[in-house]
């Protein structure tokens, strides 16, 4: 058997995506108009927000998100080390400086208890990013950001449609970034992303990045530092996919239930722990266990597609080597194993992925 590690094709099926282009090239709507308008509202209505913007892609929202709230050179942003380099390169993009604070064990997102550690006069904001679809413990760090007068900036590209006590991410922070990536749980068939806040002025200020602070046509109202816009076109896709998205969740979530509860018993595995009152969305289910490279070598074998997010920490990467102390993060990357989950997958899959799992560890 051959397990893909993301497998797309199950919820394209489903979903009319050639009457989309047909309708997009008869209209000629390509650059934002009614697709984008009509997709902004749908999803501010789906995350619970006064608004959302959509942009180029992901890191496109979290930069925008950061320079909304003045975030520049001089200033520090605090975020955490296990995470794709486009959440440190956004900040660095604004000239601001990322400030790596090390993960909770267990959820393998900030750990806010050491999050006052790290503030200075130059601290400007804090970036969670909830990772692999869970949420972070977001009421310990709004507290802290209140205490020390903060920004919030979600990253909650990997989090469509996750609850934090009851509330979905990306409505917490001040500001959050999505990104559509085609493997996300909200994927384009491109690239894409949005930013939502309740804060008009930063859905203002987002706005304006794409029409270059234009007010009447040709005059603009401040000076133009980059455009980034999301497509019409991928728009009108995600207008398709965005009302079946919870239900594809429940189904990546049965997904990880089935996996928990098969590999559970396997001493040298450790399997993801759920953060009380929330709910996760599965993009990644992710495993944890000391051999991680000979198990993932023995998957390959067997016809079984894996990942890795992320084999090394951004602090120890060229491009932003130094010397934070995230001793957890470090551990913790060389560890983690990803399995094949997405809507779709088939019981007997999940079933063969922990099989060839025990198989691996029962010739131990």
């Amino acid at each position: 058997m051959t397990v893909r590690f993301v497998d797309l094709r199950w919820q394209h099926n489903k979903i009319d995506l050639a009457g989309a282009l047909e309708k997009a090239v008869s209209d000629s709507a390509f650059i934002l108009g009614e697709p984008v308008k009509e997709f902004e509202e749908e999803f501010a209505a789906f995350v619970d927000t006064k608004g959302a913007v959509g942009v180029g892609n992901g890191t496109s929202a979290l930069e925008l998100s950061l320079r909304a709230h003045n975030i520049g050179p001089r200033d520090e942003v605090i975020t955490v080390p296990n995470t794709f380099i486009a959440t440190a390169g956004a900040i660095d993009i604004t000239g601001a400086t990322p400030v790596f604070v090390d993960i909770d064990e267990s959820t393998y997102n900030i750990n806010p208890d050491l999050i006052e550690s790290k503030i200075t006069d130059k601290t400007k904001a804090i970036l969670p990013v909830h990772l692999f679809g869970q949420p972070a413990d977001m009421e310990p760090i709004l507290e802290i950001a209140k205490a020390h007068n903060l920004v919030v900036i979600e990253d909650a590209c990997q989090a469509h449609g996750a609850l934090y006590k009851g509330k979905r991410v990306g409505s917490l922070g001040n500001a959050a970034a999505f990104s559509f990536y085609p493997s996300k749980n909200l994927g384009a068939l491109g690239d894409g992303g949005i930013v939502t806040s309740n804060d008009p002025q930063v859905l203002d200020y987002v706005r304006g990045v794409r029409t270059y602070f234009e007010g009447p046509k040709n005059e603009h109202r401040a000076r133009p530092n980059l455009n980034s816009r999301l497509d019409a076109l991928q728009a009108a896709f995600l207008s398709l996919k965005l009302p079946n998205l919870d239900e594809w969740n429940f189904m990546r979530g049965e997904a990880a239930t089935l996996y928990t509860t098969l590999l559970s018993g396997i001493d040298e595995i450790t399997t993801p722990t759920i953060l009380p009152k929330t709910n996760p969305v599965w993009h990644l289910y992710v495993i944890r266990t000391k051999d991680r490279d000979a198990l993932r070598a023995d998957l390959d074998k067997k016809g079984i597609q894996t990942g890795i997010h992320y084999p090394t920490i951004i602090h120890h990467q060229k491009a932003y080597l130094s010397d934070s102390n995230c001793p957890i993060a470090e551990r913790v990357s060389s560890e983690i194993l990803s399995l094949p989950i997405f809507p779709g997958i088939r019981s007997e899959e999940i079933e063969y992925v922990a099989k060839t799992i025990r198989d691996h560890y029962a010739k131990e």
